[in-house]
């Protein structure tokens, strides 16, 4: 194999927070919850415990990585993405997340909002992924950087029939 097949590519974008490297260069635990997410959401496992276990690894670095390891994908388009996260029960901050996702060009399939306690309300909003949907991993950075919104996840993604 050729030296430079063989380095990490890693790719920096200012402010996002967000890498690409190489499979390789991923520590096998960061791989094996990847794969644990998808026995779940395959069914072919019920339980956290089940789908750690059947991988070797701990339920403990299951839930300690879940939400910071997705399969990158060149591009998201055709594809439907469940955005969960939480949000200050302000005036006029989920009118600027909708807005913001406008901007974006996504399309907004579902929005659920629970009734806010302590002040605090849980989202989720489902979208769609157009051929002119602009860069959402960085939509969902500004989401993130957002007074009043709270870490944001992907929690489902699934192929759009056309």
């Amino acid at each position: 194999m050729p030296e430079k097949n063989r380095k990490v590519l890693l790719k920096v974008q200012q402010d996002t927070g967000y890498y690409v490297i190489r499979k390789q260069a991923v520590p096998d635990v960061l791989l094996k919850v990847v794969e644990a997410k998808k026995l779940l959401e395959s069914g072919k496992v019920k339980t956290v415990n089940e789908a750690a276990a059947s991988l070797g690894i701990s339920r403990s670095s299951f839930y300690k990585y879940k939400e910071d390891i997705y399969e990158f994908h060149d591009s998201l388009q055709g594809t439907t993405l469940t955005l969960t996260f939480q949000m200050n029960d302000e005036v006029g901050l989920l009118s600027y997340v909708l807005n913001l996702i406008a901007d974006f060009g996504a399309n907004i399939l579902t929005i659920h909002q629970s009734i806010p306690l302590n002040g605090v309300a849980s989202i989720s909003i489902t979208i769609q992924v157009l051929e002119t949907t602009k860069d959402i991993m960085e939509m969902i950075s500004i989401m993130e950087k957002t007074e009043g919104v709270h870490k944001v996840h992907i929690t489902g993604r699934s192929a759009t029939l056309t």
